[in-house]
């Protein structure tokens, strides 16, 4: 069986032809996107430019194959949920280079943020999936993250206005690095310690 589901863009929902290409890098907690890393030959900066813009494109990918008896027995399905910043087709437009670099602060904090729900995804995974759980029950948890998703970066979009108020987004930013941190078993490459039984649970 498969499913693939493209999980809560973080600036735009990029459907062009390149949105798969190679080269989308994965988020680790070291490499944080800089101007260099916005490579699609859209980015300009230059006091001739008549409207800022924005687009740095973020993913969260929920995929998984596997046979009916792998399923059954899988539970941990932290590997399978990625989160993604493509430098190839991410491109920023600004008049000067402190909004470019206002700019390049805001993706940084998208790029957090996504993984930090990428870790809620991980961790309601783990815990909802059952042995005898349907294929698609991963989609009550992707639609609540997803909206839950979506109005917190609108939100932080317009209260910063998009980076410029910066000590805002620095705070706003430091509440989701010290959310990653409280999902510590929840990273791609991690293993979910096991809940010891509590008497409570010997007793039913």
């Amino acid at each position: 069986m498969m499913r693939t589901k493209y999980f809560l863009l973080a600036l735009v929902l990029f459907t062009g032809r390149n949105a798969f290409a190679q080269g989308r890098i994965s988020w680790d907690g070291i490499f944080t996107p800089g101007l260099q890393d916005f490579r699609s030959p859209q980015t300009r900066i230059s006091p001739d430019i008549k409207a800022n813009s924005l687009s740095a494109v973020v993913r969260i990918e929920f995929s998984f194959l596997m046979s009916n008896g792998q399923f059954m027995f899988t539970k941990n399905f932290n590997d399978k949920v990625d989160c993604t910043f493509d430098p190839s087709v991410s491109f920023l437009v600004a008049q000067d280079s402190a909004t470019a670099s206002d700019f390049v602060q805001f993706t940084c904090f998208s790029f957090d943020l996504a993984e930090l729900y990428a870790r809620k995804m991980r961790q309601r995974l783990y815990e909802e999936k059952r042995a005898f759980s349907r294929s698609d029950f991963y989609q009550p948890v992707y639609d609540e993250l997803s909206h839950e998703y979506d109005v917190r970066r609108s939100n932080a979009l317009q209260e910063t206005e998009m980076g410029r108020k910066r000590e805002l987004l620095a705070q706003l930013h430091q509440a989701v690095k010290t959310e990653i941190g409280q999902l510590p078993d929840f990273c791609k490459t991690c293993k979910p310690a096991k809940k010891k039984p509590s008497r409570m649970d010997d007793l039913n």
